[in-house]
């Protein structure tokens, strides 16, 4: 039985030009590979801890680690990372459900 994957990522954006058109190409490849957006957001709200926040987060969930490499190695999204990466700096992680 597959158990839900989630990516995780953490941006600093600083050229947002990139924001909507990438938002709207990758749900097209997000859901070619069973994936969705859990969260989107700018709005982070500290609760414990004092490490830095991002300036944004995404939460994207998945069927599987299988479908979150698929989207992730899919030759659509690589232009989509180029333009990610030129617009904004962070990480991504990739971690299963319960």
């Amino acid at each position: 039985m597959n158990m839900p994957a989630y990516v995780i990522g953490r941006l600093q954006i600083h050229d947002p030009s990139w924001v909507a058109d990438y938002v709207a190409k990758n749900e097209i490849i997000l859901r070619k590979h069973g994936g969705r957006y859990v969260v989107r957001t700018g709005h982070i709200e500290p609760l414990e801890g004092d490490t830095p926040l991002p300036g944004g987060m995404v939460v994207l969930e998945f069927p599987s680690q299988e479908h979150a490499r698929a989207w992730h190695r899919d030759p659509e999204y690589a232009p989509l990372i180029k333009r990610r990466q030129r617009g904004a700096t962070g990480d991504a992680v990739l971690v299963d459900g319960i």
